[in-house]
Order: structure tokens, then sequence, then C-alpha cells
């Protein structure tokens, strides 16, 4: 075989792999984390209110349902604790018992969250 067939079956081959590799599609996201945690970082800083945090985990949470997806371990949570904020009681308590639900690791906190809103 001469040089120059063995460089273009080379780069042809090469071409051909680069070609496949571009057809790989990423793999799915475990958890739904657009703007989870923003609004955890939001709220530390103080400089949004919970109103407007509450607001963009609720937007949030419509795109992880439209797209299929879980929402991250602790957005539930977070989400009810910005419910008991406003004063919501019945948004804090389904917001937790979501929460352990999706994640039953989180069931013995939840509980502690709920027994200690409740007084």
């Amino acid at each position: 075989m001469s040089l120059t067939f063995r460089a273009g079956a080379a780069t042809i081959a090469l071409a051909l792999l680069s070609a496949l590799a571009g057809c790989v599609s990423q793999p799915k996201p475990l958890y739904h984390w657009t703007g989870y945690e923003e609004q955890v970082y939001e709220h530390f800083k103080n400089e949004k209110g919970p109103h407007e945090q509450i607001a963009a985990l609720e937007a949030s949470l419509q795109q992880a349902r439209a797209r299929d997806e879980i929402p991250a371990p602790g957005f539930h949570a977070h989400l009810g604790m910005l419910y008991a904020e406003v004063g919501k009681a019945d948004q804090v308590r389904q917001q937790f018992e979501t929460e352990k639900t999706l994640f039953p690791e989180s069931a013995a906190y939840m509980d502690f969250l709920m027994r200690n809103f409740e007084r």
C-alpha cells in the first residue's frame, strides 16, 4: 500500500469517528436543578424576598414537570421553608410531604421541620 492511501484512509476514519462522536447525546441529568441553587443563594444573601423566591421556584417546578424531571433533593423542602416565612401552612405541609415522598431518606428531617412549624 502506498503512503498516500494510508494517509487518506486515516483521514476518512478520523472524520467518521468525529461525526459519530458528535451524534452522541448527553445523558439526561438525574435531577432538575434550574433555578434551585440560585434561589438558595439569594435566600442567604437576603436580597430577594420570599415571595420573589417562591415565584422563581414555582416557575422552575413547572419547567421540571414539563420536562418530566424530578426536582433536586431539598427543592421542595426549601420551597416549604419559604412558604413558612409567608405563613402559608397548607403549602408548607404539602412541600414537606412531597420532599418525603421523593426522597424517603429526608423523612426524619421533614417530620422535625413540620413539628417545629406547627408550634
